[in-house]
């Protein structure tokens, strides 16, 4: 008998732990909570939002937690139409929280539901907003409007099943890779026609430059030539007119000064030789220092 009452404390003692057990939850500051009575929430304590220990009714209370924090969604690259029949690649992302958990529970019940309908919608809103966008608009001028409208066609979407959008972005927009390689290619050939462009000006004044200098450096040869000539042209004439007062002044002094130089020169050491009579007058001051002489005698 004893043996028999000490199994059924230990039995109601046993049951009394798990019932303890199953009354007690606990809330993580991560999570809220919501607490169901056959699956309605118990009015005044339906949603947790304070983290720690709770209690609830087992048996008959359930409790499902659900995330509190900013989660993200990313869509997987899309190629979408613009309004200029551009087509573009694009990346999207949307970054969202569970504000309404009752309406998450009773129309989505788990995050991955939430997850296929938000890219849907995603999906959806991106094509809408981006297909009304030309490519500039897109890629440049009214990107931030537009991730604003993406977003706010999200969100009203989104608010049915309880999730509130914080952001909504673009992270790229690019063309395809087969039209951007084209482009690419294209702008090459525009680049190397400019290049071209460039190097037939840069010879075209090349030859213009070189030009203009040949021709400033033959003229201003010339100018020095013909300098140069009329300056020796007046030497010489000046120097024709000393020679000629010169020979004026005494015609005998200037012929036998003029006949020392013909025989400085002609006698000079070398190779050179000539043949000439002793008679000759080029030797007439060999025979009379006057010059006079009717004969220059031979020297012995």
């Amino acid at each position: 008998m004893k043996n028999g009452f000490a199994f059924f404390v230990a039995g109601l003692i046993l049951l009394a732990l798990l019932v303890a057990s199953g009354a007690m939850f606990q809330v993580r500051q991560t999570q809220q909570a919501l607490v169901l009575r056959f699956g309605a929430p118990v009015e005044g304590r339906g949603l947790i939002t304070e983290p720690g220990l709770h209690f609830k009714i087992p048996l008959i209370e359930s409790v499902v937690k659900i995330d509190n924090r900013i989660l993200d969604l990313e869509s997987p690259k899309q190629e979408v139409l613009a309004a200029d029949n551009q087509r573009i690649d694009v990346d999207a992302f949307v970054r969202f929280r569970i504000d309404n958990p009752l309406l998450y529970y009773q129309a989505a019940g788990s995050l991955g539901v939430v997850r296929d309908l938000l890219a849907s919608n995603l999906n959806s809103a991106v094509r809408r907003v981006l297909g009304e966008a030309t490519q500039q608009q897109i890629v440049r001028d009214d990107r931030s409007a537009l991730m604003v409208k993406i977003r706010e066609q999200v969100n009203a979407e989104s608010k049915r099943y309880g999730v509130a959008i914080v952001d909504a972005r673009l992270r790229r927009a690019d063309l395809p890779r087969e039209i951007s390689e084209k482009v690419y290619s294209r702008m090459q050939s525009e680049r190397q026609r400019e290049a071209s462009e460039y190097r037939a000006q840069g010879a075209e004044q090349y030859q213009k430059i070189t030009s203009k200098a040949d021709r400033d450096a033959i003229i201003l040869r010339a100018e020095a030539q013909q300098q140069g000539d009329k300056i020796r042209g007046e030497g010489d004439a000046e120097r024709n007119r000393i020679f000629a007062e010169s020979f004026g002044r005494d015609p005998d002094f200037f012929a036998f000064y003029r006949s020392m130089q013909a025989y400085d020169a002609a006698f000079k050491h070398g190779d050179t030789r000539f043949v000439t009579s002793p008679n000759s007058d080029f030797f007439r001051y060999f025979g009379d220092p006057s010059g006079k002489a009717g004969a220059a005698r031979p020297a012995q």
